[in-house]
């Protein structure tokens, strides 16, 4: 599936991804997650003392449908740091894990070594 980048949605996902410095496209609210690879993200994050928008999907079916569309990723949720896809909570579990989402966050200037 494509997404038109004149369409609503592509727009609003672009404006979204490249006006927050970390993104997490999820089902539900960081404050109430309403799946449990959400949920794992949003700690995660929280661990790390990292600010983020949490944009939940779960309000607009073209919104669930055009953030797969827009990372060819098939999965939420969906983590962006700088304008840049990370990937979902497999890979957000991974690279915290090895210390690489930390290093990666203070790399971006995101949160403090």
């Amino acid at each position: 599936m494509s997404l038109d980048p004149n369409s609503e949605v592509h727009q609003f996902i672009d404006t979204t991804v490249k006006n927050n410095p970390v993104v997490l496209f999820m089902k539900g609210t960081p404050d109430a997650p309403r799946c449990g690879f959400s949920s794992l993200a949003v700690q995660v994050l929280d661990h790390l003392g990292v600010e983020f928008a949490g944009v939940d999907v779960l309000q607009d079916n073209d919104l669930r449908e055009g953030i797969k569309a827009y990372t060819d990723w098939p999965t939420i949720p969906q983590l962006y740091i700088k304008e840049e896809f990370i990937g979902g909570s497999d890979i957000i579990r991974e690279l915290f894990q090895s210390g690489e989402l930390k290093a990666l966050l203070a790399e971006k200037g995101v949160i403090e070594a």
